[in-house]
């Protein structure tokens, strides 16, 4: 995971439950340690980074630790700023005058489907593209893997809307000067300008993420069916998309030893699991977590867990594919 800390930004993600915000933090936490400027960013509608710091933090960037600041995107108060905004564009555009209807048709818009995934977007480029000078690594600890999935679709799926209003707009505005002036140079179009304002930020977003030495999405899954699956598929999403995803972590594997009958089979079927982890993920770097007695609450618990994912021994990568999990197999016959 130590490489990780030298790119620009790294998304944690998963599927709900298996421990993505734990080790977003824990991670954040180590990239600090180690003197990187590192902001710790919650877009996951049910933030829970406050809990682990034990610390409100909320929708400003705050410092929490020496050298690590966390910020909570909160999507009804994005949703808020992006319709200002737009209202704010649209007034400066109709010279201060907004009819009742286009201010109804915005409101509307509000609870519109997609309005909150665009509105939190606008939030990440925000944070990307005003990053550098002030971090040097941005963190992201995600919203379940289906909701994530849909958000860093955003680049290209608005890109491209944009291009088509854009090409609409330039054959409206041609016609319409020649209308009016027979020939000459058409004015320039502040409504043009603004959409291409717009696909310029969204086309440096993305290629941000497309580029593997400044972004990684790390998927932690624990080893049962349903995360393996998810994992997979979501991965194949991504990487489709040119998005890099080197890592996956495997959380909450059951301590070696003996024990009840109970826990005898829930370590032959992590085991099985933990073959088709390497089997799948053979070309990926495998962390692995152990289930911990307690939970993680607090500073010192989260700078264990950054051990542990930070440990030099850790990685497993395709070329030693399924070494610790034949261990694993080994251990629990």
């Amino acid at each position: 995971m130590e490489r990780h800390i030298h790119r620009r930004l790294v998304f944690f993600g998963g599927k709900g439950g298996v421990g993505k915000t734990t080790c977003a933090a824990a991670f954040a936490w180590g990239a600090a340690r180690a003197g990187k400027r590192t902001l710790l960013v919650s877009t996951d509608p049910a933030h829970n980074l406050g809990d682990l710091f034990g610390c409100a933090i909320g929708g400003e960037e705050r410092e929490i630790a020496e050298g690590l600041w966390a910020l909570e995107i909160d999507a009804q108060r994005e949703v808020d700023r992006y319709l200002r905004q737009v209202k704010e564009n649209l007034r400066r555009l109709l010279g201060g005058r907004m009819s009742a209807s286009v201010e109804r048709h915005l409101e509307l818009t509000r609870q519109s489907p997609g309005t909150a995934e665009a509105a939190l977007f606008d939030g990440i480029v925000d944070i990307v593209r005003r990053a550098p000078g002030a971090y040097d690594l941005v963190v992201f600890d995600t919203a379940p893997t289906g909701h994530t999935l849909r958000l860093l679709s955003l680049p290209e799926v608005l890109g491209a809307w944009i291009d088509g209003l854009l090409r609409r707009r330039k054959e409206v505005t041609a016609l319409h000067h020649r209308l009016l002036f027979d020939g000459g140079e058409p004015a320039p179009d502040p409504v043009a300008e603004a959409l291409a304002a717009r696909r310029e930020a969204f086309a440096e977003v993305r290629a941000i993420f497309l580029d593997p030495e400044q972004t990684a999405f790390v998927f932690v899954l624990v080893p049962e069916k349903l995360p393996i699956h998810e994992t997979a598929k979501a991965i194949a999403v991504l990487e489709g998309q040119g998005i890099p995803c080197p890592t996956v972590i495997v959380n909450r594997l059951l301590p070696p030893g003996d024990g009840s009958a109970f826990l005898a089979a829930r370590r032959a079927q992590e085991a099985k699991y933990l073959a088709e982890i390497a089997r799948r993920f053979a070309n990926k770097e495998r962390i692995t977590l152990p289930l911990l007695p307690r939970d993680i609450d607090g500073p010192e618990a989260l700078a264990q867990v950054a051990e542990r994912l930070f440990a030099p021994a850790q990685a497993t990568t395709g070329a030693a594919g399924g070494t610790w999990c034949e261990e694993r197999a080994r251990e629990n016959r």
